[in-house]
């Protein structure tokens, strides 16, 4: 027995407001190389609209891990964000775009087992040099717990 916990419709729902319903989809929601710095060049045009939309995608990180970080990143620049900034989250919509099916998988199974995963980035931010770091908590094959930030 098993269920699936996702926000296919919501996604989908931000994806139109955005106006990017017919985009291109991407296999990740960042580039691998992408550094995002809290001053990057012009500011975005419309902040508000900025703020509106990353502000719903903050609501897709429970059921969507794999954004998390992502989404963490572009949030960290509400009070200012920039044309860069905005790319980012053009970038995430169109990872969304690839994923909207995407959710958590909840099983059940006979024997429990607790597994554990981490990852650090020593002096990740451009900014200010602090490190990130994260982590996954799975109860047999479903995620429980994560984490990710400074």
């Amino acid at each position: 027995m098993s269920i699936l916990l996702s926000q296919h419709k919501y996604a989908l729902d931000i994806i139109q407001r955005a106006g990017m319903a017919s985009c291109k989809p991407v296999d990740t929601p960042m580039f691998a190389s992408s550094k995002l710095g809290l001053v990057l060049g012009t500011l975005y045009s419309d902040p508000t609209r900025y703020c509106q939309i990353v502000g719903a995608l903050q609501y897709l990180t429970f059921t969507g891990p794999d954004i998390y970080y992502a989404i963490n990143k572009v949030c960290q620049v509400m009070h200012a964000p920039t044309e860069d900034h905005w790319f980012a989250v053009k970038r995430i919509l169109r990872y969304l775009q690839a994923t909207t099916t995407y959710g958590l998988h909840i099983t059940r199974d006979s024997l429990l087992s607790l597994h554990g995963f981490t990852n650090i980035d020593w002096a990740d931010s451009i900014d200010d040099r602090k490190s990130t770091g994260g982590y996954l908590v799975y109860l047999n094959s479903t995620l429980i717990s994560w984490k990710s930030g400074k």
